[in-house]
């Protein structure tokens, strides 16, 4: 039986004391409690180092402690003195370590020798680094590069981003699946046929002039804590703050700065001023509700000759499609929109009057709305939102996707891409002489279909926990021992690396707060936040592990001992001084990296040129363009009995991180198998709080993916609506349930049955698994 989770209300705001005990909890428990205090001091400021978590923006003037719970307890886990030697290896076989928490794998510390899978004894081996690369690079070029996989996660820097995809393609794959295929894939498939750039358009200073602010989709609280100071300055002053989601994350509604005594005193601010809690998957229908009612005004607004309530200029000099789009919401039907969007009109009119009463407005939004089947058609109705009235392009407005891991949004910049188009192939066969492979690549969906059909036979990870991340566990990690070679490069031990392939090699690597002292002395490295700033930043720990190399340097390693000699690269050169890889980044992408190296520790970051915030469409039509949604409007499938699981993130992790089993926030404390239901649905299915019940997917393609024994907890979700922690819940999630057109892992709109105990199968040393037949 699982441990049951302690639930407790927890009535205070984000930040405050909480924030302060949570950060001294982490330091303690990782024991740097010192070190990390002065650590701390340097994050996210010119020349400090780079939050290892989030992507936010930094800003230009940081505040004295210009870091959140999420980011300390981020930096905590990285610089911990705990370390994984090859004694802790010996001492436990892969087996074993399977039946591990994700906790507590990673809490074993950090990586400090390169190992070796022995298959014969099941347990890792040390190996000396010339062999692994030496060893590895003939494995690859025993490999079909076509079968070969090449993944980052969202944390690499930009140099070895740039580095790794070279590397890649010299060796002759385009198969670059990154983090963002899981997370915000939908935004840079719906942005650029509409607005001309796959990214957001909003700086951080556009939020001191912005009049209104729209979030849909996004858990602000632990996914981008540092955003709540500009979201607490906009709502003192008035600004109107409104809200779209399920859950109502404390975060967006009441927040207290840890380093304003008063507040400490007082209690905080208000937040959201409209907070509107759609069903699952009822963005688009509630958006379609906000526009319907500012094109029916404005039509009214004509009719009677008074000023129009949509930006008619804007519209006229700078779209396209406005009339189809505006007939489409004329004609939807109220009660169909409340049903899809489980809003009462009242409460849609609202949002559109605040959106009406407003001269600049900013369109965050996060994983609520790209992780859905229909999630790039929603980022397009946000668009839609707001073109109506211009605000796009002008300052204080624009559009915000609020992205995930620290770089996720920069390797896309630099070539980390598995789509040919959206790479400079012609210059980078110009710059190194060689012919880089021209077809599409694998996206992670395409690699994990490739692996189960035993397609991929190599996967080299550039950190990150694949296995986890991704749907279909059941599946997928039976099917990873096929793989061939496994390479992971990686700080800390995780479960991607407790499932072997044929030949697996652990390999570990500096963070980014660590001192990275090279032949030209310490480095620094940068990445882009989500506003498309660049920022350098520079190590601040002397490294944990001896034996560790950088990311830069096994890239390097990996390519030397795999591709034939190119007088047109040096890599041991790029290694010696990254700033070398940053002059090969300008010359590739000159337009957007214009003097790198002397820019890259402004204050607040260097912004890459985005057409779209001048107002210049780089679309085929050159106009922003309005579309009319084929099927993210529709009504909600209401078969009896089937939920739609939304998948969340806890207060106590970063992705597939847990740094403890709690959830502060929602009161949960000491296990993540929970559900939450809302207490009408809990009372209809027989259901009271405590009850352990199983998920099964209703899927209909004669596989059974269930979860089992999770503890009901009820909560205030609309009805028909759950929720259950990621990844623990992945396993639900049929690799084929994915948002149309981005291959999205629609994580947030599950369709699941609930059942009351169900005994569970338990296998592996006790693991409780998802079962197939």
């Amino acid at each position: 039986m699982r441990q049951k989770a302690k639930v407790e209300n927890y009535d205070s705001p984000a930040g405050g004391w909480g924030s302060l005990n949570a950060v001294m909890h982490i330091l303690t428990q990782e024991e740097v409690a010192i070190l990390g205090s002065e650590i701390l001091l340097k994050q996210n400021k010119p020349g400090g180092y780079m939050c290892v978590s989030c992507s936010w923006a930094k800003p230009a003037d940081p505040h004295p402690f210009e870091f959140c719970e999420n980011g300390a307890k981020a930096t905590a886990w990285e610089i911990t003195g705990k370390t994984v030697t090859p004694d802790f290896f010996a001492q436990h076989r892969l087996a074993e370590l399977r039946t591990w928490s994700d906790h507590q794998l990673e809490e074993q510390g950090r990586l400090t020798t390169p190992m070796r899978y022995d298959p014969g004894s099941d347990k890792y081996l040390p190996v000396a680094w010339e062999d692994a690369f030496r060893e590895i690079g003939a494995e690859l070029n025993k490999l079909d590069p076509c079968s070969v996989v090449m993944y980052t996660s969202g944390r690499a820097s930009l140099e070895a981003s740039y580095m790794y995809q070279l590397f890649g393609r010299m060796y002759g794959t385009s198969n670059f699946p990154d983090s963002s295929n899981m997370c915000h894939e939908s935004t840079s498939v719906a942005l650029p046929p509409v607005i001309g750039v796959p990214v957001g358009t909003v700086l951080l200073k556009d939020f001191d002039s912005t009049d209104c602010i729209f979030f849909f989709g996004h858990n602000t609280t632990t996914n981008a804590p540092r955003m709540l100071h500009p979201l607490q300055e906009a709502a003192q002053r008035g600004v109107p703050i409104v809200t779209f989601n399920p859950l109502r994350e404390r975060g967006l509604e009441r927040f207290v700065n840890p380093q304003n005594p008063v507040q400490m005193i007082a209690g905080g601010t208000r937040i959201s001023s409209q907070y509107h809690q759609v069903r699952v998957g009822g963005d688009a229908a509630a958006i379609v509700g906000i526009c319907k009612w500012v094109i029916e005004s404005d039509d009214l607004a004509q009719a009677n000759g008074s000023p129009r309530v949509v930006d008619a200029d804007f519209i006229a000099q700078h779209t396209a499609g406005f009339e189809e789009f505006a007939a489409f919401c004329r004609a939807q039907d109220w009660g169909e929109i409340e049903r899809a969007s489980g809003l009462a009109r009242a409460a849609m009119l609202d949002a559109a009057n605040a959106y009406m009463g407003a001269n600049a407005v900013i369109a965050n939004y996060g994983m609520g709305i790209t992780q859905h089947k229909h999630g790039v058609e929603t980022a397009k109705m946000i668009v839609n939102l707001l073109l109506l009235r211009g605000n796009i392009g002008k300052p204080g407005a624009g559009i915000s996707p609020i992205r995930g891991h620290s770089n996720v949004q920069g390797q896309r910049t630099v070539g980390i891409s598995e789509k040919a188009k959206l790479v400079p192939l012609d210059r980078l066969a110009e710059l190194y002489g060689f012919e880089p492979p021209r077809w599409d690549g694998l996206t992670t969906v395409d690699a994990c279909e490739g692996i189960l059909k035993g397609d991929v036979r190599g996967f080299v990870s550039l950190g990150g926990n694949f296995v986890r991340a991704i749907p279909e566990r059941s599946l997928m990690e039976p099917a990873w021992s096929g793989l061939r070679l496994s390479v992971q490069i990686a700080t800390k031990l995780n479960r991607s690396h407790i499932v072997p392939g044929e030949v697996t090699y652990l390999l570990p690597c500096l963070g980014r707060i660590e001192i990275d002292q090279q032949a030209g002395g310490a480095q620094a490295v940068s990445m882009e936040d989500s506003t498309a700033c660049v920022h350098g930043s520079r190590g601040q720990r002397k490294p944990v592990a001896e034996h560790a190399l950088s990311e830069p340097a096994i890239i390097a390693g990996l390519a030397k001992a795999t591709l034939k000699p190119n007088p047109k690269i040096d890599w041991e050169s790029w290694v010696a001084d990254y700033s070398r890889v940053r002059d090969a980044i300008e010359l590739t992408y000159p337009d957007q990296f214009k003097d790198f190296n002397r820019r890259m520790f402004e204050p607040g970051g260097f912004p890459r040129p985005l057409a779209a915030r001048e107002r210049k469409w780089k679309t085929p039509n050159g106009k922003a363009n309005f579309t009319v949604p084929k099927a993210a409007f529709s009504p909600p499938n209401e078969t009896d009995g089937v939920y739609e699981l939304m998948t969340m993130r806890a207060d106590g992790q970063f992705n597939t991180t847990i740094y403890n089993e709690d959830d502060r926030f929602r009161g949960l404390k000491g296990s993540r198998y929970v559900v939450l239901m809302n207490p009408a649905d809990m009372e209809a299915d027989g259901l009271k709080s405590g009850d352990t019940v199983t998920l099964v997917t209703e899927a209909g393609d004669g596989i059974v993916r269930s979860l089992s024994e999770l503890q009901v907890v009820a909560y205030d979700i609309p009805r028909r609506s759950i929720a259950g922690y990621y990844p623990e819940c992945n396993g639900l999630i049929p690799l084929w349930h994915h948002a149309e057109g981005s291959k999205v892992p629609a994580a947030k709109s599950v369709p699941v049955r609930v059942f009351k105990a169900v005994v569970p199968e338990i296998i592996d040393g006790g693991e409780i698994p998802i079962t197939t037949v």
